[in-house]
């Protein structure tokens, strides 16, 4: 009977945790406005950007897009796109899109 009882507890504390984390992740989607989506952008150290869902349509951001592309494919490791470039020229690319 012990030994159910803590593979319970156990099971338990793993949901626990689970649920702990959607929560985070919840938190954090939580912050970006409607109509927007959060990228990554730098070399080493990887900062987050939230940008208009309308850059996708520009042709400058869609070049970072290839970039991201040929860099990582489709496995993004921060969980989200990553755009793999110098953050100043993110931000030059991005202010002339406004």
């Amino acid at each position: 009977m012990a030994f159910g009882l803590s593979g319970f507890v156990q099971g338990k504390k793993a949901l626990r945790r689970s649920l702990s984390g959607i929560k985070e992740v919840t938190l954090k989607s939580a912050t970006i406005p409607k109509g927007c989506l959060a990228i990554y952008v730098g070399e080493d150290q990887k900062k987050r950007y939230v940008v208009p869902l309308s850059y996708l349509n520009e042709p400058a951001f869609q070049d970072l897009l290839s970039m991201a592309e040929e860099e990582f494919g489709y496995e993004h490791p921060m969980g989200g796109l990553t755009i793999p470039c110098r953050e100043d020229i993110f931000i030059d690319i991005t202010s002339q899109l406004n």
